[in-house]
């Protein structure tokens, strides 16, 4: 009969991986060493995909349990990876535990319909302060939930080892597949207390097959750093005329952080035209935003191709940059581990150890420090805040580094990294403002009604984001039915890639959340991708919503760096090289204003509606007075110039009268032609004197003929331009000698040239 049992039983040639579980490195310890031999040899990677309890395709009225020990413990808490609160006595915990009293126990899965079962992956208890794991267990069938039958290897139940820590997955699989509708672990010894996360590896019989029929024909597997590379030059050739590949730098072990630019121009930022990104892979084992972004650059190439009319407008109008990796040393490490083997943490960091979401400078405290000094934006502005000095030589990964120069080089409009371990969209501020006297803690940035549009336009886009009725992926849902929250007042973190965005550069930059499971297996990569297709489009499509244009001067040149300033927000942007920029605002009303340096700024009132496209919103700038008057001095040895016409004095004949010395005889001492000007003033000055106490009192007199003769030469006989002085400028700028003169007597130096510029001065 043993012999004959073994024969029936198919041995697989060739393993589909060479990754074996940690259940047979405890087959030569187990009491059935002749049992448990036969099934470590058929141990591999599961032919069959997850069921879906990670993923939360199985909801929560389809997981039971025996008990639960405390009301944070249920049986919705039995999913493999799920993430407990801080205080293990909260109202949520890391696993199903089962009450200490009951003698049997178990935990069952209903699968609604029947299945083939082919294993099972179980896992302890999230805690930081427990060590709770299942050490092994029986499993057993039903089709009606009343009935159940053990799974038998011919001489007795056949007892699984489960785990030996509380993190590390460990998976079983049955000898053959087990068809039938519901399955139940029963527990048999543990460490701690009886608590249990887990898994179920089923496959849908042929009448269910297929549900899912992507309606793309794209690659829907997952892929290591070389396959990657090579799909992407695979794409290249296909579409060269729309796609480049670049890479942005290196990581810790010199694996390149590739990039692929999607535009109808490619390798040149042309003025007009906003550019977006899409990054996926900051943290390595987040491997669905990963195959996503390279599911977008096929589907892009090929309707582009085919002439989908949506996808022309967009390559057209847009330059779109997809990373898909930006930690490619962590995805190699998870990717070796497999879809269900790696646990919550593994591959999260890079291989220095960081965090790369969390690895930037904090501009936030630097912004708010100055705030509550009254420096913004008079010292410190309120957008393009610069970098700390000597950040570089701190605490920074090389992948920070690169993405930082890499954000430096283009003028990013909006973007969004694809993350996961949870299913929502946040958005800035990620980092929560100390509380303030008599204020609440800041959470929310200038511009918080147009991220909330923006994380709306994603989330209420995706096919299941919005069904918060069941709560998040770990706890209750926070996002109040909307599948949009603020980060910072969720989850708080200092220095990360969206503050850092948002206060150095143009980029509106949101997270993206995809799903509860961070490493979907290959046969739900085509839900996944119909899921989010259309919400990864219409984000794309929002980078032209608000204003845009180009500033120039009165010449027609573009004047890069110049400030674009919105009324009532207090956040600005720049303008490119090429003096294009873009602003993201909701429909409205808005006044405008672009600063430029050495020039004049201009206001005007932008309209934003509801239809799709930027509204067209250019300046130009004129060169400011105190720029010209900077050239001027500049011409004239940096001193004040005062402008007068040469001038004839009209001579009397009268015999009392002294013929006047004319203006423009040209005296030989200098110091001559100054006590002769003093003196001139000095008498002008004393006649308006009188002058006005004549008007006062009522009085007309007549001057004496040598002043009248003067007079009506300084008032009458002069073009009327020569009366124009720009005494205000030296009352403002004293000269050497004469800054104890009259400052508004100015008619006595002969004229200077004044090239080109114009002379109506006015006072900014």
């Amino acid at each position: 009969e043993e012999e004959e049992r073994r024969k029936q039983i198919s041995v697989p040639a060739e393993p589909k991986s060479k990754r074996v579980s940690l259940f047979c490195s405890l087959c030569l310890s187990a009491k059935f060493v002749t049992q448990i031999f036969l099934v470590c040899a058929l141990i591999s990677l599961p032919e069959c995909p997850p069921l879906g309890l990670e993923s939360h395709r199985v909801e929560d009225d389809q997981l039971l349990a025996s008990s639960q020990s405390h009301h944070g413990f249920s049986a919705q808490r039995g999913r493999l990876n799920m993430q407990g609160s801080d205080n293990d006595e909260d109202l949520y915990g890391g696993a199903w535990c089962a009450e200490s009293e009951e003698r049997d126990h178990w935990f069952q899965v209903d699968a609604r319909r029947e299945v083939e079962f082919t294993g099972v992956i179980t896992q302890g208890r999230n805690s930081e302060l427990h060590e709770d794991f299942v050490s092994s267990y029986f499993v057993a069938f039903s089709n009606d939930s009343s009935d159940w039958t053990l799974l038998h290897d011919g001489y007795a139940e056949w007892l699984f080892y489960g785990n030996v820590d509380k993190e590390t997955p460990v998976m079983s699989q049955f000898a053959t597949p087990v068809v039938a509708r519901y399955i139940r672990i029963l527990p048999q010894s543990w460490n701690g207390s009886l608590c249990l996360r887990a898994e179920i590896l089923a496959c849908q019989l042929p009448s269910y097959e297929n549900e899912v029929n992507p309606s793309d024909d794209l690659d829907f597997r997952h892929h290591n750093y070389k396959e990657m590379r090579q799909m992407m030059k695979v794409i290249n050739e296909e579409c060269p005329n729309i796609t480049r590949i670049y890479n942005i730098g290196k990581s810790y072990q010199g694996l390149k952080m590739y990039a692929m630019e999607i535009s109808d121009n490619p390798g040149e930022h042309e003025p007009g035209e906003p550019e977006f990104r899409y990054t996926a892979g900051l943290h390595g084992n987040e491997a669905l935003g990963r195959e996503l972004l390279l599911l977008l650059m096929q589907f892009l190439c090929k309707e582009y191709n085919d002439d989908n009319p949506r996808v022309r407008r967009l390559v057209d109008g847009v330059r779109i940059h997809l990373v898909p990796s930006l930690n490619p040393d962590a995805y190699e490490l998870a990717y070796e581990m497999g879809s269900e083997m790696g646990n919550w943490a593994l591959g999260h960091w890079t291989e220095e150890g960081y965090d790369i979401f969390q690895n930037f400078p904090d501009l936030n405290s630097i912004l708010w420090g100055a705030e509550d000094r009254g420096w913004v934006p008079r010292i410190v502005p309120n957008h393009h805040i610069p970098l700390p000095e000597n950040f570089f030589n701190g605490s920074l990964a090389v992948e920070t580094k690169a993405v930082i120069s890499w954000m430096d080089r283009n003028p990013f409009v909006l973007g969004a990294n694809l993350q996961g371990g949870e299913k929502l969209v946040t958005y800035p501020f990620d980092m929560q403002r100390p509380p303030r006297q008599n204020e609440g803690a800041l959470r929310e940035t200038p511009d918080d009604a147009m991220f909330r549009w923006l994380a709306m336009s994603y989330a209420h886009s995706h096919l299941t984001m919005t069904e918060t009725y069941r709560g998040s992926c770990h706890g209750d849902d926070i996002t109040g039915g909307q599948g949009i929250t603020n980060r910072a007042s969720w989850k708080p973190v200092v220095g990360s890639m969206n503050d850092f965005s948002y206060l150095h550069t143009n980029c509106f930059e949101l997270s993206i959340f995809l799903g509860c499971d961070k490493f979907p297996h290959e046969s739900e990569l085509p839900l996944e991708w119909e899921n989010n297709r259309e919400a990864l489009l219409s984000f794309i499509e929002q980078v032209h919503r608000g204003i845009k244009g180009i500033v120039r001067d009165v010449d027609g040149n573009p004047l890069p760096n110049a400030t674009i300033s919105v009324e009532g927000i207090r956040h600005d942007v720049k303008t490119a090289v090429g003096g294009d920029y873009w602003r993201l605002l909701n429909p409205g009303e808005y006044k405008v204003t672009a600063k430029a340096d050495g020039y004049t700024p201009q206001t005007r009132l932008c309209m934003v509606g509801y239809d799709s496209g930027a509204t067209p919103c250019s300046f130009t700038l004129t060169k400011s007075n105190w720029d010209r008057i900077k050239h001027i001095m500049a011409l004239h040895g940096k001193r004040p110039i005062r402008l007068i016409t040469k001038v004839n004095v009209v001579k009397t004949t009268a015999a009392s009268t002294v013929a006047a010395p004319s203006i423009d005889t040209e005296p030989e001492n200098p110091a001559n032609t100054h006590n002769i000007a003093r003196r001139r003033r000095l008498r002008l000055m004393r006649l308006r004197r009188l002058r006005l106490q004549r008007l006062r009192a009522g009085l007309r007199t007549t001057p004496a003929t040598t002043v009248t003769t003067t007079t009506t030469t300084a008032s009458t006989t002069l073009p009327p331009e020569t009366k124009r002085t720009t005494s205000w400028y030296d009352s403002w700028f004293p000269v050497d000698e004469w800054s104890t003169e009259n400052p508004f007597d100015s008619v006595v130096f002969e004229a200077v040239p004044t090239q080109d510029y114009p002379f109506e001065y006015t006072i900014d």
